[in-house]
């Protein structure tokens, strides 16, 4: 199966004040297809979110390649990564970053907006993914008369409306309690299976496993395994 997404010999190092380089990713590969979810686990400080980042065309590598549906993300044209996010990424992050004097409909459709669908395309695909993560009953509420839980729905909803292919969501379940964590992943995985969409998932959390079909570690900047989900 043709990968969605890769990342190939993938370095980033940053400056400090006095010129010194600091390795934070040491020559990471990986690769995602559709309808797959991936979880992708380390400590603090191993290159996680920075990676994401990178995968996300948010961030640009030291050196090493990404591909994205076949198009390389290329650095040297920076005016086309914004374009790529759009067309092909939805990102689920840790904060739910909600507009909080928008609804849940809105919030949804400010995103397709953003990835150029408007009016009534928009107000109809929005519906769809709310009424796909279980809010269809909560769609003209804000986000202050919403529970975390349902908050982290609307957060998965907009990463989900306007169909990319590509799904990186950063510690998912981080504010949500077990219980909840857990009925979020489980959704998560039915949804990006149903609509064959490819999932990768930075987290701390254990019970990301029981939804993975594959486990990555990071550790010190390098990919150490690449397991079965447990």
């Amino acid at each position: 199966m043709t990968p969605v997404l890769e990342a190939i010999d993938v370095f980033k190092e940053y400056r400090e004040g006095r010129g010194e380089t600091v390795p934070v990713l040491k020559g990471v590969s990986l690769s995602l297809s559709r309808g797959e979810i991936v979880s992708l686990e380390g400590p603090s400080g191993s290159g996680k979110t920075t990676l994401l980042s990178i995968l996300g065309c948010i961030l640009t590598a030291s050196s090493g390649r990404i591909v994205v549906e076949g198009e390389e993300a290329d650095p040297k044209r920076p005016a086309r990564l914004p374009e790529i996010r759009k067309k092909s990424i939805g990102f689920v992050f840790q904060q739910f970053n909600l507009f909080p004097s928008l609804t849940a409909l809105e919030n949804v459709e400010y995103a397709l907006n953003v990835k150029g669908l408007r009016n009534a395309t928009a107000r109809k695909e929005a519906e769809r993914v709310l009424d796909a993560v279980g809010l269809d009953d909560r769609k003209h509420f804000l986000p202050r008369d919403l529970s975390g839980g349902q908050k982290q729905r609307i957060a998965i909803a907009r990463a989900l409306a306007g169909r990319s292919p590509i799904l990186l969501a950063d510690e998912p379940t981080a504010n949500l309690d077990s219980h909840i964590g857990g009925q979020i992943l489980e959704m998560f995985r039915a949804l990006a299976k149903k609509e064959d969409r490819a999932l990768l998932i930075v987290t701390h959390d254990p019970k990301v496993r029981t939804v993975s079909d594959r486990v990555l570690q990071i550790r010190d900047g390098s990919i150490a395994e690449d397991g079965i989900a447990a």
